[in-house]
């Protein structure tokens, strides 16, 4: 299959909102004369000189470098805010606004009835509700600072209108021109909070695939493609529950991955499900897939890929003798970048205004998320508990059964405003457990009419709710102002304890040498069962009973190694006494980072900022080590002429690294590809396709050391054991390689076939061309893949382009932070053809960083432009 063979889920949401119609009148318009120059560029920001933002109470610098980055510098926090907040809209408002309706359930106001459905499914959700209960939790302090911030984008809303925000406006405008945007609010801030969750929500996706197979699958198939987490050959993040924080693998095929660890499975829980019509729960669950990949992802897909890298090194073993910090996240490829670099600076820093800090933000949210200021620095991972569970519940009418009686369904109402069409109403039922979400459109409907007639059971008897922790109100708003303000260990932890969703693994360094490392989170405690599987929600006997308590969630510092490694990899032991999840990352990206690391310290080598760089390109595959070689034998066995034989001869001395001009590289993916079609992908159901990644990695490792598998017969293919299906994927991966790039192997590239489109959220996916020429840049090629460290990663059920990547890379220098280097994705700005749009790209894509001033003289010598806002 090809990148665009359509699949039954997608892991991205388009919006299709412009029709032809619409696109020629876009270009008409564009190229008459000056006229396509001036609607372009009116959105431009003014960067120089002077302007006034009223509400100050001094005058602020914004000192741009000659990549846009600003460091605004105030004399006070509250001037300091609203300055950010100003900044970001006129780099960003649309995406901002974007980002808002989203997370609203409001797409439909600006797109019209195609974006009922999302609407529908967010307002179900109700992110936005939560975050208006979470305004009310605010400090009073973090509430000001909200404020501020609203009231800089308002300033800058209050001057510029239409197309001056940005060029989509101007879009927008011909489909609907009755559109404005309103004010921001501190509520519009938080609800970000809501999608950063949900993009890193876990294990749901797993839940469900697990669920998926169970109704075609036998329970030991189901555990053999979902193994548990091998402690023996991967290491964890700490010492606690028995976990090994310097397991290393050498560069070779790794320890069977069946050898310490049992796989994930809630067996009481299926049998007890056994009373559901399979059919009916087959299609609630694909009917809650379908809706999940439906929905704009503004940080990524959900499920494999979605990570990051984070690693400390203390400064015992490293040049300056202080510690280096390393961080990438892995999110979605997005246009412009989810991140925005800034710099946060308080001219006098003291308990009145006490930021100076730098680092990545979020457009539409106050403050810096991950960065350094002037004592520590900190980075994230996502930690991953399974803070998500599906519950099936038997509703009747207004009433659902629970532990025997009938209780009444919460019901609210919605009202979806659509833009050039009448008001959409939607009820919202909820159990205890939180809102059904099988229970979204009249299209839904008539699927559980139709399988209750067949079935002879009362129409919607069974619908499945979501209980997440993330529908909670918390303090998590908080938390950001006292990471940016902490001090030292003691304040950081401290500031930790308030962000409780997403659950994130912190790293930490400061200028006195410490290192550390922190779980924070709300993560459930249930009464019974591994939240693998959707449970029975008739019965108390699988709820929720509490969250792990804080002070119990792993904490280390300064561990005697010496260097702390975080890769999404399971942060403690199996003996570990309250449950995180069971759906760890399998490792593959740990164990080479910290492979990496021991190298360089087993030879008394000094780590270096720019050895943390080169760690972060790492481009070393761990499926290629233990199926390449396999290759190999086979095919030197193989007819000299067949494909088999002509990859193992490509394949012989190669390095298992996915680098971009490696013709070896090209060959084993498009190898790998079509072996998780052929031996797997034949036989799960439709909904539920191998997309590779470290689960993935694990399967086959382990089912590699089983030749006679029934995994790799296939009487149609004509395959009997391991050798013949690795054989016959490997001619068929021949053909392909082939057709696709040119019949001479010397000409192979993977950088061909591995390319990176950055395409805007929001009109980039249109289908129209000239929309999509004026807001997407690329194709770039690139290195790397799914579940190397250099985490480029791409679906193998859809073909070789990039989905998700490291959406930013830095490396800070607690010795000297104007050492410390950064890159983003795309660029600083949000404006299509502003010269800072995409001008990052380019060197992210060969995995460079640009440096990163931080001190005042530093900012100085690297200014471009410099904009006073006057109050």
């Amino acid at each position: 299959m090809g990148d665009d063979t359509p699949r039954l889920r997608l892991h991205h949401r388009v919006l299709r909102t412009l029709g032809v119609a619409l696109a020629v009148l876009l270009v008409i318009v564009l190229v008459a004369g000056g006229v396509a120059v001036w609607t372009v560029t009116r959105s431009f920001p003014q960067t120089s000189g002077t302007l006034t933002l009223s509400g100050l109470s001094a005058p602020v610098t914004v000192v741009r470098d000659s990549a846009g980055v600003p460091q605004i510098t105030a004399r006070t926090a509250d001037d300091l805010f609203r300055a950010q907040g100003y900044v970001h809209a006129q780099d960003r408002f649309w995406e901002m606004d974007f980002r808002r309706h989203v997370t609203s359930g409001r797409l439909s106001e600006l797109f019209g009835a195609s974006q009922v459905p999302t609407d529908t499914f967010i307002r179900t959700l109700g992110w936005r509700d939560v975050a208006e209960q979470e305004v009310k939790l605010l400090d009073k302090t973090s509430l000001r600072y909200y404020q501020d911030y609203a009231d800089g984008v308002n300033a800058y809303l209050a001057a510029h209108s239409g197309a001056e925000l940005s060029l989509e406006y101007a879009i927008l405008g011909i489909q609907n021109p009755g559109y404005h945007p309103e004010k921001w609010t501190p509520a519009d801030s938080i609800a970000w909070l809501k999608a950063m969750a949900w993009d890193l929500r876990s294990n749901l996706e797993d839940e469900i695939d697990r669920a998926l197979l169970a109704t075609k699958l036998t329970p030991q198939q189901v555990a053999e493609l979902h193994p548990g987490y091998d402690y023996s050959a991967h290491p964890t993040i700490t010492a606690l529950g028995g976990g090994s924080p310097t397991t290393v693998t050498p560069d070779a095929a790794p320890a069977d991955a069946t050898a310490s660890a049992s796989a994930p499975g809630d067996a009481d829980a299926t049998a007890a499900l056994a009373a559901v019509p399979t059919p009916q729960y087959r299609d609630r669950l694909e009917q809650v897939a379908t809706s999940l990949d439906a929905l704009p992802t503004l940080m990524g897909p959900a499920g494999d890929d979605i990570g990051s890298n984070s690693w400390v090194v203390s400064g015992a073993h490293t040049a300056t003798g202080k510690p280096l910090l390393a961080n990438d996240p892995h999110l979605g490829v997005v246009m412009p970048s989810v991140w925005y670099q800034v710099g946060l600076h308080c001219a006098v820093v003291d308990a009145a205004c006490p930021f100076d800090v730098a680092g990545f933000s979020f457009s539409g949210l106050p403050g810096v998320i991950i960065g350094h200021n002037a004592r520590i620095a900190w980075g994230f991972t996502n930690l991953g508990p399974d803070v998500a569970d599906l519950y099936v519940e038997k509703v009747s009418g207004s009433s659902y059964e629970y532990d025997g009686k009938q209780e009444p369904l919460t019901i609210r109402h919605e009202t979806i405003r659509v833009a050039g069409g009448p008001d959409v109403r939607i009820t919202v039922r909820s159990t205890r457990h939180g809102p059904i979400i099988t229970d979204l459109s009249d299209g839904y409907d008539a699927i559980a009419k139709d399988q209750a007639g067949k079935l002879g059971v009362p129409a919607q008897e069974f619908q499945l709710s979501l209980q997440w922790t993330a529908l909670t109100p918390g303090p998590t708003a908080n938390a950001i102002f006292a990471f940016d303000a902490a001090h030292d260990w003691a304040s950081f932890h401290a500031a930790a304890a308030s962000f409780q969703v997403p659950s994130q693994n912190l790293l930490y360094a400061d200028v006195d040498g410490n290192i550390g490392y922190q779980a924070p989170g709300l993560i459930p405690v249930r009464a019974k069962g591994d939240g693998t599987v959707p449970v029975p929600g008739w019965t108390s006997e699988y709820g929720w009973v509490g969250t792990i308590p804080y002070e119990q969630l792993p904490s280390v510092l300064n561990p005697p190694s010496g260097y702390i490694v975080t890769a999404n990899n399971a942060a403690v032991g199996p003996q570990f006494p309250a449950m995180i999840t069971q759906d760890w990352d399998a490792g593959y990206r740990a164990n080479q980072i910290q492979l990496r690391l021991t190298k360089l310290l087993d030879a008394g080598h000094k780590v270096t900022a720019k050895d943390m760089s080169a760690i972060q390109a790492d481009t070393y595959d761990a499926s290629a080590a233990t199926l390449a070689p396999l290759v190999v034998a086979i095919g030197s066995k193989a007819d000299p002429t067949s494909g088999v034989a002509k990859g193992a001869a490509l394949l012989r001395h190669w390095d298992y690294h996915d680098d971009g001009d490696s013709a070896a590289a090209a060959y084993f993916a498009v190898f790998w590809k079509t072996l998780l079609a052929d031996a797997f992908g034949r036989k799960l159901p439709a909904s539920a396709p191998p997309i590779g990644g470290d689960r993935w990695f694990q399967v086959v490792q382990s089912l590699v050391k089983q030749p006679d598998s029934a995994w790799w017969a296939d009487s149609r293919l004509g395959t009997g054991d391991r050798d013949d299906m690795i054989a016959y994927a490997a001619n068929q991966a021949w053909k392909e390689a082939e057709s696709t790039l040119g019949g001479d192997p010397k000409g192979w590239r993977w950088d061909r076939l591995h390319t990176l489109e950055l395409r805007n959220a929001s009109f980039g996916s249109s289908g129209v061309a000239p929309i999509e020429w004026l807001f997407n840049r690329g194709p770039y090629p690139l290195s790397g893949g799914s579940s190397v460290v250099d985490a480029t990663g791409w679906d193998a059920s859809a073909g070789y382009r990039v989905d998700r990547a490291p959406s930013m890379r830095m490396v800070v220098d607690l010795g000297d932070f104007d050492r410390s280097t950064w890159i983003n994705l795309t660029g600083a700005s949000g404006h299509a053809f502003d010269a800072h749009y995409a001008d990052q790209a380019a060197l992210w894509a060969v995995g460079e960083t640009r440096p990163w001033p931080f001190s005042a003289k530093a900012v100085r010598a690297t200014a471009d432009q410099t904009l006073t806002l006057t109050p």
